[in-house]
């Protein structure tokens, strides 16, 4: 079954296939609470296309790796340190949520695909990963030859 999927190895290959092809792809968890960026995956003749919003970040603050065909797009941004002496017109942060933040998403992907001709873009606030497929073997007509 060739299906990009969310990676998720607590499962065997053919118990997440048999659980995708009734529910559709799992939910992204996570423990920390914070919630992880949206991905839309379209799939054509020629590629799969990954979109992921990924507002305020840049192309230098994302990772993408790809290894035994498990894509993984990271990243972590560390909070700005700040001085510990303050002055007295000095501003200081009532609310601060902004500090930090990371995520880590992986992907499964099918056999199919033409691991060296992954490429990925970064525009506006949007992620995209083009992932080219390998074109489908077509039958040829093998011709008898009389003996």
């Amino acid at each position: 079954m060739n299906a990009l999927r969310l990676f998720n190895p607590t499962f065997a290959n053919d118990l997440f296939d048999a659980f995708d092809r009734n529910y559709g792809l799992t939910p992204p968890v996570s423990s920390t609470g914070y919630s992880l960026p949206k991905v839309d995956v379209r799939e054509t003749n020629d590629a799969y296309v990954m979109h992921m919003d990924l507002p305020g970040l840049s192309e230098k603050d994302v990772e993408i790796n790809l290894k035994d065909r498990v894509l993984t797009i990271a990243s972590v941004q560390e909070a700005e340190k700040e001085d510990k002496k303050k002055t007295d017109n000095e501003e200081e942060y009532i609310i601060r949520e902004r500090r930090s933040s990371c995520f880590s998403r992986k992907f499964s992907l099918p056999q199919d695909i033409v691991s060296e001709s992954v490429s990925a873009e970064f525009k506006n606030g949007v992620l995209t990963i083009s992932i080219p497929r390998k074109p489908e073997a077509q039958p040829r007509q093998i011709t008898i030859k009389s003996a």
